[in-house]
Protein backbone atom coordinates (compact mmCIF):
# COMPACT_ATOMS: atom_id res chain seq x y z
CA UNK A 1 0.00 0.00 0.00
CA UNK A 2 2.67 2.48 0.91
CA UNK A 3 4.61 1.49 -2.08
CA UNK A 4 1.58 2.19 -4.50
CA UNK A 5 1.34 5.86 -2.33
CA UNK A 6 4.35 6.62 -2.79
CA UNK A 7 4.72 5.75 -6.82
CA UNK A 8 1.93 7.60 -7.44
CA UNK A 9 3.40 10.91 -5.92
CA UNK A 10 6.45 9.93 -7.58
CA UNK A 11 4.81 9.78 -11.04
CA UNK A 12 2.52 12.85 -10.52
CA UNK A 13 4.67 15.21 -8.75
CA UNK A 14 8.41 13.88 -9.51
CA UNK A 15 9.77 15.02 -5.76
CA UNK A 16 13.62 14.55 -5.52
CA UNK A 17 14.34 10.69 -3.99
CA UNK A 18 11.53 9.28 -4.52
CA UNK A 19 12.08 7.26 -7.56
CA UNK A 20 14.37 4.96 -4.88
CA UNK A 21 11.34 3.43 -3.97
CA UNK A 22 11.11 1.52 -7.42
CA UNK A 23 13.57 -0.54 -6.75
CA UNK A 24 13.28 -3.86 -4.85
CA UNK A 25 16.81 -3.74 -3.37
CA UNK A 26 15.58 -0.73 -1.70
CA UNK A 27 11.98 -1.88 -0.78
CA UNK A 28 13.14 -5.49 0.75
CA UNK A 29 15.81 -3.54 2.99
CA UNK A 30 12.62 -1.37 4.32
CA UNK A 31 10.20 -4.62 4.41
CA UNK A 32 12.91 -6.32 6.72
CA UNK A 33 13.81 -3.58 8.73
CA UNK A 34 10.12 -2.83 9.23
CA UNK A 35 9.29 -6.47 10.19
CA UNK A 36 12.27 -6.41 12.59
CA UNK A 37 10.73 -2.80 14.24
CA UNK A 38 7.09 -4.36 14.19
CA UNK A 39 8.49 -7.93 15.85
CA UNK A 40 10.27 -5.96 18.73
CA UNK A 41 7.53 -3.60 19.40
CA UNK A 42 4.58 -5.70 19.67
CA UNK A 43 6.64 -9.32 20.52
CA UNK A 44 6.60 -7.99 23.89
CA UNK A 45 2.65 -7.02 24.57
CA UNK A 46 1.84 -9.84 22.88
CA UNK A 47 3.57 -12.14 25.28
CA UNK A 48 2.19 -9.80 27.87
CA UNK A 49 -1.10 -10.20 26.40
CA UNK A 50 -1.14 -14.52 26.37
CA UNK A 51 0.50 -14.37 29.54
CA UNK A 52 -2.59 -12.44 31.34
CA UNK A 53 -4.91 -14.24 29.45
CA UNK A 54 -3.23 -17.80 30.43
CA UNK A 55 -2.66 -18.62 26.83
CA UNK A 56 0.47 -21.23 27.51
CA UNK A 57 2.27 -24.23 26.35
CA UNK A 58 0.31 -27.60 27.69
CA UNK A 59 2.41 -30.18 29.12
CA UNK A 60 3.42 -32.70 26.97
CA UNK A 61 3.79 -36.35 28.66
CA UNK A 62 5.16 -37.95 25.76
CA UNK A 63 8.50 -35.64 26.50
CA UNK A 64 8.92 -36.40 30.28
CA UNK A 65 12.11 -37.06 31.09
CA UNK A 66 14.04 -35.56 27.70
CA UNK A 67 15.59 -32.58 28.21
CA UNK A 68 14.07 -29.83 30.24
CA UNK A 69 10.71 -29.96 28.45
CA UNK A 70 8.80 -29.98 31.96
CA UNK A 71 9.51 -26.73 32.45
CA UNK A 72 8.33 -25.45 29.18
CA UNK A 73 4.63 -25.80 30.27
CA UNK A 74 2.87 -22.64 30.84
CA UNK A 75 5.22 -21.10 28.33
CA UNK A 76 2.82 -18.43 26.10
CA UNK A 77 2.01 -20.37 22.94
CA UNK A 78 0.71 -18.89 20.06
CA UNK A 79 2.99 -16.76 18.79
CA UNK A 80 2.81 -17.11 15.10
CA UNK A 81 0.40 -13.79 15.87
CA UNK A 82 4.44 -12.30 15.61
CA UNK A 83 5.14 -13.89 12.91
CA UNK A 84 2.42 -13.23 10.90
CA UNK A 85 1.99 -9.51 11.84
CA UNK A 86 5.37 -8.63 11.51
CA UNK A 87 5.23 -10.42 8.17
CA UNK A 88 2.63 -9.49 6.56
CA UNK A 89 2.12 -5.85 7.16
CA UNK A 90 5.56 -5.13 5.86
CA UNK A 91 4.78 -6.74 2.70
CA UNK A 92 1.07 -5.44 2.20
CA UNK A 93 3.32 -2.05 2.64
CA UNK A 94 6.41 -2.34 0.83
CA UNK A 95 5.31 -4.95 -2.26
CA UNK A 96 3.43 -4.49 -4.98
CA UNK A 97 0.12 -5.71 -4.32
CA UNK A 98 -0.96 -6.02 -7.90
CA UNK A 99 1.85 -8.88 -8.79
CA UNK A 100 -0.01 -12.39 -8.60
CA UNK A 101 3.59 -14.12 -7.20
CA UNK A 102 2.80 -11.59 -4.12
CA UNK A 103 -0.66 -12.01 -3.75
CA UNK A 104 -0.67 -16.12 -3.43
CA UNK A 105 2.37 -15.90 -1.19
CA UNK A 106 0.45 -13.79 0.73
CA UNK A 107 -2.88 -15.55 0.17
CA UNK A 108 -1.17 -19.09 0.97
CA UNK A 109 0.88 -17.62 4.74
CA UNK A 110 -2.15 -16.17 5.96
CA UNK A 111 -4.40 -19.49 5.10
CA UNK A 112 -2.44 -21.37 6.81
CA UNK A 113 -2.13 -19.00 9.62
CA UNK A 114 -5.70 -19.31 9.94
CA UNK A 115 -5.80 -23.19 9.97
CA UNK A 116 -3.06 -23.01 12.79
CA UNK A 117 -4.35 -20.83 14.37
CA UNK A 118 -7.90 -22.50 14.64
CA UNK A 119 -5.65 -25.84 16.08
CA UNK A 120 -3.85 -23.22 18.58
CA UNK A 121 -7.62 -21.82 20.00
CA UNK A 122 -8.56 -25.18 20.13
CA UNK A 123 -6.21 -26.88 22.19
CA UNK A 124 -4.87 -24.11 24.76
CA UNK A 125 -7.84 -21.99 24.61
CA UNK A 126 -10.93 -24.55 24.51
CA UNK A 127 -8.51 -27.41 26.17
CA UNK A 128 -9.34 -29.85 23.12
CA UNK A 129 -6.59 -32.47 23.48
CA UNK A 130 -5.87 -32.92 20.07
CA UNK A 131 -7.21 -29.51 19.17
CA UNK A 132 -7.89 -29.51 15.40
CA UNK A 133 -8.91 -32.82 13.88
CA UNK A 134 -6.30 -33.57 11.85
CA UNK A 135 -8.68 -34.47 8.65
CA UNK A 136 -9.96 -31.01 8.67
CA UNK A 137 -5.86 -29.33 9.23
CA UNK A 138 -5.21 -31.25 5.76
CA UNK A 139 -8.52 -30.33 4.18
CA UNK A 140 -7.81 -26.67 4.91
CA UNK A 141 -4.31 -27.44 3.51
CA UNK A 142 -5.80 -29.33 0.37
CA UNK A 143 -8.02 -26.09 -0.41
CA UNK A 144 -5.11 -23.67 -0.43
CA UNK A 145 -2.88 -26.02 -2.22
CA UNK A 146 -5.70 -26.45 -4.61
CA UNK A 147 -6.74 -22.95 -5.41
CA UNK A 148 -2.33 -21.99 -5.93
CA UNK A 149 -2.36 -25.09 -8.14
CA UNK A 150 -5.17 -24.05 -10.35
CA UNK A 151 -4.29 -20.21 -10.40
CA UNK A 152 -1.04 -21.32 -11.96
CA UNK A 153 -2.41 -23.85 -14.29
CA UNK A 154 -5.59 -21.95 -15.21
CA UNK A 155 -4.84 -18.45 -15.13
CA UNK A 156 -0.88 -18.12 -16.01
CA UNK A 157 -1.63 -14.66 -17.77
CA UNK A 158 -2.11 -13.41 -14.89
CA UNK A 159 1.96 -13.42 -13.62
CA UNK A 160 3.00 -12.40 -16.71
CA UNK A 161 3.11 -12.73 -20.35
CA UNK A 162 5.69 -15.17 -20.67
CA UNK A 163 4.75 -17.46 -17.57
CA UNK A 164 2.20 -19.56 -19.43
CA UNK A 165 5.39 -21.27 -20.96
CA UNK A 166 6.37 -22.37 -17.03
CA UNK A 167 3.22 -23.13 -15.63
CA UNK A 168 3.14 -26.68 -14.90
CA UNK A 169 7.12 -27.31 -15.19
CA UNK A 170 9.82 -27.20 -12.41
CA UNK A 171 13.60 -27.31 -12.67
CA UNK A 172 15.46 -30.36 -12.27
CA UNK A 173 18.76 -29.93 -9.88
CA UNK A 174 21.94 -30.05 -10.90
CA UNK A 175 20.68 -29.53 -14.77
CA UNK A 176 21.21 -27.14 -17.53
CA UNK A 177 18.51 -27.96 -20.08
CA UNK A 178 16.12 -30.24 -18.86
CA UNK A 179 12.94 -28.97 -16.99
CA UNK A 180 10.26 -31.39 -15.78
CA UNK A 181 6.60 -30.38 -17.29
CA UNK A 182 3.87 -31.82 -15.20
CA UNK A 183 0.90 -30.87 -17.08
CA UNK A 184 -2.49 -30.78 -14.80
CA UNK A 185 -0.69 -33.04 -12.51
CA UNK A 186 1.15 -29.80 -11.32
CA UNK A 187 -1.78 -29.71 -9.48
CA UNK A 188 -2.29 -32.07 -6.93
CA UNK A 189 1.45 -31.51 -6.85
CA UNK A 190 1.30 -28.25 -5.49
CA UNK A 191 -1.34 -29.68 -2.88
CA UNK A 192 1.52 -32.49 -1.89
CA UNK A 193 4.00 -29.60 -1.92
CA UNK A 194 1.99 -27.13 0.34
CA UNK A 195 0.61 -30.13 2.68
CA UNK A 196 4.53 -31.67 3.15
CA UNK A 197 6.06 -28.44 4.01
CA UNK A 198 3.92 -26.50 6.13
CA UNK A 199 3.13 -30.05 8.02
CA UNK A 200 7.40 -30.46 7.87
CA UNK A 201 7.86 -27.09 9.21
CA UNK A 202 5.49 -28.27 11.75
CA UNK A 203 7.53 -31.03 13.17
CA UNK A 204 10.79 -29.26 13.37
CA UNK A 205 8.98 -26.53 15.93
CA UNK A 206 9.96 -28.19 18.97
CA UNK A 207 12.73 -26.91 20.11
CA UNK A 208 13.61 -23.27 20.95
CA UNK A 209 14.55 -21.31 18.16
CA UNK A 210 14.99 -24.20 15.94
CA UNK A 211 11.84 -24.10 13.54
CA UNK A 212 12.24 -19.69 13.16
CA UNK A 213 15.94 -20.19 12.52
CA UNK A 214 15.91 -23.06 9.76
CA UNK A 215 13.24 -21.01 7.73
CA UNK A 216 15.13 -17.97 8.42
CA UNK A 217 17.98 -19.76 6.69
CA UNK A 218 15.98 -20.96 3.91
CA UNK A 219 14.34 -17.57 3.34
CA UNK A 220 18.24 -16.05 2.43
CA UNK A 221 18.30 -18.77 -0.28
CA UNK A 222 14.86 -18.06 -1.75
CA UNK A 223 15.62 -14.26 -1.70
CA UNK A 224 18.30 -14.52 -3.45
CA UNK A 225 16.67 -17.10 -6.20
CA UNK A 226 13.62 -14.55 -6.23
CA UNK A 227 15.42 -11.65 -7.39
CA UNK A 228 17.96 -13.52 -10.03
CA UNK A 229 14.83 -15.11 -11.10
CA UNK A 230 13.16 -11.77 -11.84
CA UNK A 231 16.05 -10.20 -13.46
CA UNK A 232 16.35 -11.21 -16.80
CA UNK A 233 19.87 -10.43 -17.50
CA UNK A 234 21.25 -12.19 -14.07
CA UNK A 235 18.56 -15.05 -14.93
CA UNK A 236 20.41 -15.34 -18.44
CA UNK A 237 23.52 -15.51 -16.97
CA UNK A 238 22.81 -18.54 -15.02
CA UNK A 239 20.81 -20.46 -16.85
CA UNK A 240 17.74 -20.42 -15.09
CA UNK A 241 14.31 -19.61 -15.74
CA UNK A 242 13.08 -15.90 -16.50
CA UNK A 243 10.04 -15.31 -14.48
CA UNK A 244 8.86 -11.64 -15.48
CA UNK A 245 7.59 -10.31 -11.96
CA UNK A 246 9.10 -12.95 -9.55
CA UNK A 247 11.37 -10.61 -8.35
CA UNK A 248 8.52 -8.55 -6.44
CA UNK A 249 8.77 -11.42 -3.95
CA UNK A 250 11.79 -10.33 -2.52
CA UNK A 251 10.27 -8.13 -0.57
CA UNK A 252 8.30 -10.49 1.06
CA UNK A 253 10.84 -12.84 1.63
CA UNK A 254 12.76 -9.89 3.19
CA UNK A 255 9.96 -9.42 5.39
CA UNK A 256 10.10 -12.82 5.91
CA UNK A 257 13.61 -12.64 7.05
CA UNK A 258 13.18 -9.71 8.87
CA UNK A 259 10.17 -11.53 11.03
CA UNK A 260 12.45 -14.49 11.43
CA UNK A 261 15.33 -12.87 13.19
CA UNK A 262 12.75 -10.68 15.26
CA UNK A 263 10.93 -13.56 16.64
CA UNK A 264 14.06 -15.38 17.02
CA UNK A 265 14.71 -12.46 20.02
CA UNK A 266 12.08 -13.91 22.27
CA UNK A 267 11.99 -17.49 20.41
CA UNK A 268 15.80 -18.38 21.31
CA UNK A 269 16.86 -20.75 24.01
CA UNK A 270 15.21 -20.09 26.82
CA UNK A 271 11.86 -19.52 24.89
CA UNK A 272 9.97 -16.67 26.41
CA UNK A 273 7.09 -17.75 23.53
CA UNK A 274 6.37 -20.30 21.12
CA UNK A 275 5.12 -20.05 17.93
CA UNK A 276 2.56 -23.18 18.01
CA UNK A 277 0.85 -23.92 14.73
CA UNK A 278 -0.08 -20.44 14.15
CA UNK A 279 3.46 -19.78 12.86
CA UNK A 280 4.90 -22.99 11.63
CA UNK A 281 2.11 -23.73 9.42
CA UNK A 282 2.01 -20.62 7.98
CA UNK A 283 5.56 -20.69 8.17
CA UNK A 284 5.93 -23.94 6.16
CA UNK A 285 3.20 -23.00 3.58
CA UNK A 286 5.05 -19.44 2.39
CA UNK A 287 8.89 -21.36 1.78
CA UNK A 288 6.33 -24.28 0.18
CA UNK A 289 4.52 -21.68 -1.80
CA UNK A 290 7.88 -19.84 -2.71
CA UNK A 291 9.65 -23.09 -4.13
CA UNK A 292 6.34 -23.49 -6.13
CA UNK A 293 6.03 -19.71 -7.67
CA UNK A 294 9.90 -19.68 -8.42
CA UNK A 295 9.70 -23.40 -9.93
CA UNK A 296 12.56 -24.77 -7.39
CA UNK A 297 10.32 -27.88 -6.09
CA UNK A 298 13.07 -30.63 -6.34
CA UNK A 299 14.90 -27.87 -4.45
CA UNK A 300 13.17 -28.42 -1.10
CA UNK A 301 14.81 -31.59 0.00
CA UNK A 302 18.19 -29.80 -0.30
CA UNK A 303 17.50 -26.10 1.36
CA UNK A 304 15.18 -27.42 3.81
CA UNK A 305 17.04 -30.62 4.41
CA UNK A 306 16.29 -30.10 7.92
CA UNK A 307 12.47 -30.01 7.72
CA UNK A 308 12.87 -33.22 5.04
CA UNK A 309 15.14 -35.03 7.87
CA UNK A 310 12.27 -33.98 10.78
CA UNK A 311 9.48 -35.47 8.76
CA UNK A 312 11.52 -38.67 7.56
CA UNK A 313 12.59 -39.50 11.27
CA UNK A 314 8.96 -39.57 11.87
CA UNK A 315 7.75 -41.41 9.23
CA UNK A 316 10.16 -43.71 9.58
CA UNK A 317 9.87 -44.46 13.16
CA UNK A 318 6.09 -45.09 12.70
CA UNK A 319 6.48 -47.27 9.72
CA UNK A 320 9.05 -49.53 11.27
CA UNK A 321 6.89 -49.66 14.50
CA UNK A 322 4.15 -50.76 13.16
CA UNK A 323 5.39 -53.38 10.98
CA UNK A 324 7.68 -55.02 14.23
CA UNK A 325 4.23 -55.02 16.21
CA UNK A 326 2.92 -57.09 12.89
CA UNK A 327 5.97 -58.89 13.22
CA UNK A 328 6.96 -59.60 16.24
CA UNK A 329 3.96 -58.60 18.19
CA UNK A 330 5.63 -55.56 20.03
CA UNK A 331 6.48 -52.30 18.06
CA UNK A 332 10.27 -51.75 18.14
CA UNK A 333 11.66 -47.97 17.54
CA UNK A 334 15.03 -47.35 15.51
CA UNK A 335 15.17 -43.26 17.33
CA UNK A 336 14.72 -42.93 20.48
CA UNK A 337 12.43 -40.39 20.16
CA UNK A 338 11.09 -38.85 17.02
CA UNK A 339 11.26 -36.26 15.25
CA UNK A 340 14.88 -36.52 15.45
CA UNK A 341 15.48 -33.52 17.53
CA UNK A 342 14.44 -35.20 20.44
CA UNK A 343 16.40 -38.34 19.57
CA UNK A 344 19.11 -36.13 19.74
CA UNK A 345 18.19 -34.84 23.05
CA UNK A 346 17.25 -38.30 24.61
CA UNK A 347 21.42 -39.01 23.88
CA UNK A 348 21.91 -36.30 26.34
CA UNK A 349 22.91 -33.30 23.98
CA UNK A 350 21.64 -29.48 25.16
CA UNK A 351 18.59 -28.42 23.77
CA UNK A 352 21.06 -24.75 22.43
CA UNK A 353 23.66 -27.45 21.16
CA UNK A 354 21.40 -29.22 18.91
CA UNK A 355 19.88 -26.08 17.44
CA UNK A 356 23.07 -24.61 17.26
CA UNK A 357 24.51 -27.66 14.63
CA UNK A 358 21.62 -27.52 12.93
CA UNK A 359 21.73 -23.96 12.22
CA UNK A 360 24.99 -24.95 10.81
CA UNK A 361 23.63 -27.64 8.72
CA UNK A 362 20.75 -25.80 7.32
CA UNK A 363 23.41 -22.85 6.12
CA UNK A 364 25.55 -26.11 4.55
CA UNK A 365 22.54 -27.28 2.77
CA UNK A 366 21.48 -23.52 1.58
CA UNK A 367 25.10 -23.50 -0.09
CA UNK A 368 24.53 -26.81 -1.55
CA UNK A 369 21.52 -25.53 -3.07
CA UNK A 370 23.16 -21.96 -4.59
CA UNK A 371 25.46 -24.44 -6.02
CA UNK A 372 23.14 -26.90 -7.87
CA UNK A 373 22.75 -23.60 -10.42
CA UNK A 374 26.76 -23.83 -11.42
CA UNK A 375 27.57 -27.36 -10.79
CA UNK A 376 25.31 -28.73 -13.90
Amino acid sequence: MLYHLLTWINENFDPAGFGVFKYITFRAAAAAITALLISFFFGKRIIGLLQKNLIGEQAKTELQGIGLHVNKAGTPTMGGLIVLLSLLVPSLLWADLTNMFVILVILTTTWLGAVGFLDDYLKVVKKYKKGLIGKYKIVGQVIIGFIVGSVIYFFPESFSSGFAEFKSMTTIPFSKDFNLDFGIFYIPIVIFILTATSNAVNLTDGLDGLAIGTVGIAALFFAVIAYVSGHVEYSDYLNIMYLEGSGELTIFIAALGGAALGFLWFNSYPAQIFMGDTGSLALGGAIGCLAILLKKEFLLPIVGGVFFAETLSVIIQISYFKYTKRRFGSGRRIFKVAPIHHHFEKTGWHESKIVSRFYIIAVMLAIIAMATFKVR
